[in-house]
């Protein structure tokens, strides 16, 4: 006697995330307005995205680094200038700039004209610090050095102080 096929599918199908334009939470940060298109929730927090729209004359965060997270910038549009350590880079539309952890790293907006990126954040976890961030900012204040570090601390991030200067390739 032949036996019936089972049903092979899985019960729990993953659940699919879609977020269209004008969707997501927003976020903001003095002349920054970031969209979080991924929080964490549909990647079982291994990985966080969010899309960031910086005014011309924007000064980024102080240099930091991260302890326990790699962070993507993909520039849409516009000109953005990373400083890492004392290194610039300026990078345009189509650049991809990889951080890994512990990388001292910083990003401004130098220029006369709007730029759009897309971050990510592996793990997710800096996706909580934009929102503490944003409490920081709230009633149009602005943050202390101070209380900018406070939150920094909670997230695994510190102030890059003290970073070694890049070696050229023969010193030991």
């Amino acid at each position: 006697m032949a036996e019936e096929p089972k049903n092979t599918a899985p019960t729990d199908c993953p659940t699919v995330s879609v977020v269209r334009p004008g969707e997501g939470e927003t976020i903001v940060l003095g002349t920054t307005r970031m969209r979080v298109l991924e929080n964490g929730s549909t990647t079982g927090h291994r990985l966080g995205i969010a899309e960031s729209f910086i005014a011309p004359h924007t000064p980024g965060p102080p240099q930091h680094r991260h302890a326990r997270h790699d962070e993507g910038f993909y520039i849409v549009s516009g000109t953005v200038r990373f400083t890492v350590g004392d290194e610039e880079h300026d990078a345009t539309a189509g650049t991809l700039v990889m951080v890994p952890p512990g990388a001292p790293h910083t990003f401004a907006n130098t220029t006369d004209q709007p730029a759009v990126m897309l971050s990510t954040f592996t793990p997710d976890l800096y996706v909580q610090y934009f929102r503490d961030l944003q409490d920081l900012f709230a009633g149009g204040r602005v943050p202390t050095p101070q209380a900018n570090v406070e939150v920094m601390d909670r997230h695994a991030t510190e102030p890059a102080t003290g970073y070694a200067r890049p070696r050229s390739g023969g010193d030991s």
